[in-house]
């Protein structure tokens, strides 16, 4: 099984960026720690990581005949872009949403989903183990 990453905004800043919300371990941490588990499983995966919504747009039209399923963090994106939700319609393959904190519990702004509208599942305020468990979910779908 092949699945590709995706995380939003500001996410490279993990472990510098509000560490009472997001903890204090990297972008790099994540990344390893992902890698790792992928290994384990024998899931390749691809990593991908941008502040720009185009980007992550690209990243997943790319992904069409290329990946068996998507786990993404749309952070910030998540509650404004209906050009990442329609992208996930478009390519129509299984995707988990991902979000470290519990965005449930934050600002009212937070509220909306637009990439989850497009999703199966989302795992939401488990830290970085919600990557895990949505990798796991794949694996199962």
């Amino acid at each position: 099984m092949r699945i590709l990453v995706i995380n939003g905004p500001n996410l490279n800043l993990l472990g510098v960026r509000e560490p009472d919300v997001y903890g204090d371990r990297s972008y790099a941490a994540l990344c390893a720690l992902i890698e790792g588990y992928a290994a384990e499983k024998g899931v390749e995966v691809k990593l991908f990581q941008s502040n720009h919504e185009g980007a992550i747009v690209d990243e997943i039209q790319a992904a069409l005949g290329q990946f068996d399923g998507i786990v993404i963090n749309p952070a910030a994106y998540t509650h404004t872009s209906i050009a990442i939700l329609d992208a996930l319609k478009a390519v129509d393959l299984p995707a988990m949403e991902v979000h470290i904190s519990d965005v449930a519990a934050r600002e009212p702004f937070r509220q909306v989903s637009y990439a989850g509208m497009a999703c199966r599942r989302a795992f939401i305020g488990l830290g970085f183990d919600g990557y895990l468990r949505a990798i796991d979910a794949l694996l199962e779908a």
